[in-house]
């Protein structure tokens, strides 16, 4: 009787070089299994070290995956709160009522007004990435915006055209509390030609009051530069200076926390703004003057004093003409017009 080995040799099932190998089983056709339940939690979870590697690797900014993570993790306690424990429970109607949903201040107070159709695009956005990532990973197959059609982006508003009395009014109200508040700090730097991204990273060290003026590193869309500060910017700016140098030694940002991630720091700069613009009265309900009126209003004045946009695109960290106009209000280029053939 020949052994196994010689058996399954003349069969043909153990290779020249000895080894033995086993022939696969046989396949037969079955019924396709049930995946495990995921849950939205768990989703949440290994989609966000998903964005936190490619955000470590230069596929996805930081602030761009921190913004999604807060989106995903949102969408987290707003199923939980109606009771969704599976990533495949999530519907559009739920993502739609979350996309809505209000938020919360920096104070962390409810919002009671409708929030800005900005925030409903940054949410689905978030979610977008999310469930796509959650798709890749094999976490689930469902896609709860196919049917979504998406937010429309209104267009720009043509800003609120502050005047010089009324920029008067606002450093007259920023000042109350200086240099304990931050308020005329914040304000000052903003007049200086300075965005809110910028404002929120402005230290004690990009100052130089004898020369009058200030360094900043620029931002995602602007560039660095150094602006001159006017007499009133010098002045509020030196007493904060001083204050955080008595009453808060080693703090060296002029408006913002330190311990605050760059969109929240950011963020509160427009918050603060808010304030001394509802404080002075010239932001109500029918009218809203944000950040970038302040912005307009210097790009004009930097226009009228030099008569050169370059300089307004340069003092504002401005890559484009075209963007510097828009701010100044310039129609520096000619509308193409239909000619004859």
């Amino acid at each position: 009787m020949s052994s196994r080995k010689a058996r399954n040799t003349a069969h043909g099932s153990v290779p020249t070089d000895g080894r033995t190998h086993r022939p696969p089983a046989k396949q037969t056709p079955t019924k396709r299994t049930a995946r495990a339940a995921v849950t939205l939690r768990s989703a949440v979870v290994q989609v966000s070290h998903a964005w936190s590697h490619e955000a470590d690797t230069g596929l996805l900014s930081r602030q761009t995956a921190k913004l999604y993570t807060r989106a995903a993790e949102g969408l987290l306690v707003f199923g939980t709160a109606h009771g969704i424990t599976l990533i495949d429970e999530v519907t559009k109607d739920l993502v739609r009522a979350f996309v809505r949903a209000p938020g919360r201040d920096r104070h962390g107070h409810i919002i009671v007004t409708l929030v800005e159709t900005g925030t409903h695009r940054q949410r689905r956005s978030g979610i977008a990435s999310f469930y796509a990532h959650a798709r890749a990973l094999g976490l689930t197959q469902c896609d709860p915006l196919v049917d979504s059609p998406p937010i429309h982006r209104s267009p720009r508003k043509a800003g609120a055209g502050l005047t010089t009395d009324e920029i008067k009014l606002l450093q007259f109200h920023s000042e109350r509390g200086m240099p304990a508040t931050r308020d005329a700090a914040l304000l000052a730097l903003l007049l200086t030609g300075l965005h809110s991204a910028e404002i929120a990273t402005a230290a004690i060290t990009d100052l130089d009051l004898e020369a009058c003026e200030i360094t900043t590193a620029g931002a995602t869309y602007t560039e660095a530069r150094t602006c001159p500060l006017s007499d009133w910017a010098r002045y509020v700016l030196g007493l904060r200076c001083a204050c955080l140098a008595e009453k808060h030694p080693g703090q060296l940002l002029l408006v913002a926390n330190a311990r605050s991630a760059p969109d929240v720091a950011q963020s509160s700069v427009g918050s603060g703004f808010g304030d001394i613009a509802r404080r002075s009265g010239l932001s109500t309900t029918a009218r809203k003057v944000e950040p970038r009126d302040v912005t307009r209003f210097v790009a004009a004045r930097i226009l009228d004093e030099t008569g050169s946009l370059s300089e307004v695109a340069r003092r504002l960290g401005l890559s484009s003409l075209d963007s510097a106009a828009g701010l100044a209000g310039l129609q520096w280029k000619t509308p193409r017009t239909g000619g004859t053939a």
